[in-house]
């Protein structure tokens, strides 16, 4: 029996060294355009969904109403398009270059199949390593639900609403004021 767990505890530490010279070394792939990491789309599923499960929020605290996709759809616009996307729009620089490439959320099924709730977890708090920020900090507990809620529903959305996400999102005010006023 002593030797069946000296093998077993070399065993485990062969396996540890093994991943730890693979990446001390640089053998892992750390560029967008590298290949994966074997199982590594398995094991971070897998991971975000546990996670998910346990703490996406289970009640919507918002109206799914006009008013709601209104909103959310001018901040999908601002703060998410650049990423996921507006309907019938290229994709844009920054999402061709990321890894793992963000969904396309407004079109095919894009998340109308998750729960409001689910889609406001990953909102807020972001997904590490996939480029997917947190907007906790920057957007309100309501700007996020009202984004999440959209996203819900997008499917369902009045055809108003769906066109005034066909159009690019406006620049900011800053960028805008510095191209209307001429340098000297």
């Amino acid at each position: 029996m002593g030797k069946f767990v000296l093998g077993l505890i070399v065993g485990v530490a062969v396996v540890f060294g093994i991943v730890y010279v693979y990446f001390a070394t640089g053998m892992a792939p750390v560029a967008t355009a590298a290949q994966a990491i074997p199982f590594e789309k398995t094991l971070a599923g897998m991971a975000l969904h546990a996670r998910e499960d346990k703490e996406a929020p289970k009640t919507v605290p918002i109206a799914a109403d006009d008013a709601a996709f209104t909103a959310g759809a001018d901040i999908y616009k601002e703060h998410c398009a650049v990423c996921h996307g507006l309907p019938g729009q290229p994709q844009s620089a920054i999402a061709k270059g990321m890894y793992p490439k963000p969904p396309k959320l407004m079109e095919g099924t894009g998340v109308t199949d998750d729960p409001a709730g689910k889609t406001y977890w990953k909102a807020s708090g972001g997904i590490r390593m996939t480029g997917m920020p947190g907007f906790d900090k920057s957007l309100s507990t309501t700007q996020l639900w009202q984004v999440s809620v959209m996203l819900a529903n997008a499917d369902k959305m009045p055809q108003s609403i769906k066109d005034s996400m066909s159009a690019p999102p406006a620049p900011p005010a800053a960028a805008a004021e510095t191209k209307a006023s001429p340098k000297r």
